[in-house]
């Protein structure tokens, strides 16, 4: 990681009450023409699943990388009494240009991962933004109905017992109870990380909702709910297609083939990287070779 780390909270402002965003930004951001901006998953986990980005800090030519926690999540402000209206796909979308005007940033590039890519997806589409460069969505969804079809394909695969316990907490609706997280291990393990033991950093992300489950409840139930089963950007592809794209998915992502391939078809000029040795976070299973794709993508003119 680059010698040069500097962390602290911005203030955001929603509706006349201030919050705070917990960013760490690591490389030279003041000589930086183009810093990556990082979107977590979740949402409601943290930044932290990601850090192996700070590689880039290192590499010559350096990339500065801005992460930050979402509002309600990792170590930003928690709002756990906050009503399911409060938490919709444009918050978040005020919280990421908040933290970009902070920086003052007039030209960056936007790496979303998982629900961050929806969110960087809805960025575009909503906001237009003019400063953003190049587009990274890393084992991102252009469908839920997609994504949710992939799971079932891949958990259809899980040993016999391993889906009986599933389905059977699923549909007594006892999906905190022990039993029900060692299942869902099993599953995290195959195509969440197939690194064991998990990185620290991801197991204290994933862990994040089980602790404050306010932002994924909210995201999946609410009426603006990038989670919920209706959440489809493939119509308005068309006005992401401008922007020069990344795709990166894994061989065992339960983000497969066909949950990605909308953005591949829309986008006039696109990459699509597909990591054979990895399922979700690749940044972790194939780290290397990820950050050399990402900062080669990063460097092209």
């Amino acid at each position: 990681m680059s010698s040069q780390l500097v962390e602290g909270k911005i203030p955001f402002t929603v509706g006349g009450e201030t919050f705070e965003t917990y960013y760490k930004c690591v490389g030279d951001i003041a000589n930086c023409t183009h810093p990556l901006v990082v979107l977590h998953g979740g949402p409601g986990i943290s930044h932290d699943y990601l850090i192996p980005l700070a590689d880039l800090a290192s590499r010559s030519p350096s990339t500065a990388v801005i992460f930050y926690d979402q509002l309600g999540s990792g170590q930003s402000t928690r709002l756990r009494s906050k009503a399911t209206s409060f938490w919709t796909i444009d918050l978040f979308i005020d919280e990421l240009e908040n933290v970009l005007a902070f920086f003052a940033i007039e030209h960056f590039d936007i790496l979303g991962h998982s629900w961050g890519g929806t969110l960087a997806s809805e960025f575009i589409v909503r906001r237009t933004p003019s400063g953003l460069r190049r587009l990274i969505l890393a084992n991102a969804l252009a469908s839920a109905r997609l994504r949710n079809e992939a799971i079932s394909r891949l958990r259809a695969g899980l040993p016999e017992d391993v889906q009986a316990t599933l389905k059977k907490h699923e549909g007594q609706g006892t999906t905190k109870s022990e039993e029900y997280k060692a299942a869902m291990m099993v599953f995290w393990a195959k195509h969440g990380c197939r690194l064991q033991p998990f990185p620290a950093e991801f197991l204290h992300s994933i862990s994040l909702p089980e602790e404050d489950p306010t932002v994924l409840e909210a995201m999946r139930n609410g009426e603006d709910a990038g989670l919920s089963t209706r959440w489809d950007i493939t119509p308005k592809i068309q006005l992401m297609r401008h922007i020069p794209t990344l795709i990166i998915n894994g061989e065992y992502d339960f983000m497969a083939d066909s949950v990605c391939q909308p953005f591949f078809w829309g986008i006039d000029r696109v990459k699509w990287v597909k990591f054979a040795n990895s399922s979700h976070t690749p940044q972790w299973e194939e780290r290397e070779r990820y950050i050399n794709v990402v900062s080669v993508f990063l460097e092209e003119t």
